[in-house]
C-alpha cells in the first residue's frame, strides 16, 4: 500500500474494523477452547462477553484471563498485517475494545467486576502498544536498493 496522499476511505476503514474483530474473536475461541474448554463440561459464549468468568479467584478464571491477554497479543500481530499503520494502531484496539464492551453489556449488562475491567484495559494497552512497536519495525527497515550501475 502506498501512504503518499492521504485518502479517507470509509469502506476500508470498516472492512479493517469487522476484519480485526473477526480474527480477535476467531483467536479468542481457540484459546478459550483449549485453555478454558478443558477445565469446563460445557464451553458457551458466557466465557466471551460475561463479566463474572473473568475472576482470578478460580483455576477457570485465571485460564479465561489468560486467554483474553494471549488474544489481544495475537491481535497485535493481527494489526501489523492488516491496519500495517503504527499510528493507527490504538485507534483500532480501542474500536476493538469499545465494540466488545458494547456486545458485553448487550449479553450479560453493564461489567461491574474490577477483575474485567483490568483484564480488558490491560489488553487494550497490551494490543495498542503491542501493535505499535511491531508496526514502527516494520516502517523503519531498510528499503533494499540493487544497484543499477553496471560494472565497467
Amino acid at each position: 500500500m502506498f501512504y503518499g496522499t492521504v485518502v479517507w476511505d470509509p469502506w476500508l476503514i470498516v472492512s479493517q474494523i469487522v476484519c480485526l474483530q473477526c480474527l480477535y474473536y476467531l483467536t479468542l475461541g481457540l484459546l478459550t477452547a483449549v485453555l478454558v474448554g478443558t477445565r469446563v463440561s460445557r464451553l458457551s459464549l458466557v466465557y466471551f462477553f460475561d463479566f463474572s468468568t473473568l475472576t482470578a479467584s478460580t483455576v477457570t478464571g485465571w485460564c479465561a484471563i489468560f486467554s483474553f491477554l494471549l488474544a489481544s497479543a495475537a491481535g497485535a500481530v493481527y494489526m501489523l498485517y492488516v491496519i500495517e499503520r503504527a499510528k493507527k494502531c490504538l485507534d483500532f484496539s480501542a474500536t476493538l475494545y469499545i465494540i466488545h464492551l458494547f456486545v458485553c453489556i448487550i449479553y450479560g449488562g453493564w461489567p461491574s467486576s474490577f477483575t474485567w475491567w483490568v483484564v480488558n484495559l490491560t489488553g487494550l494497552a497490551l494490543m495498542a502498544l503491542l501493535g505499535e512497536w511491531l508496526c514502527i519495525r516494520r516502517e523503519l527497515r531498510e528499503i533494499p536498493i540493487t544497484r543499477l550501475r553496471s560494472n565497467v
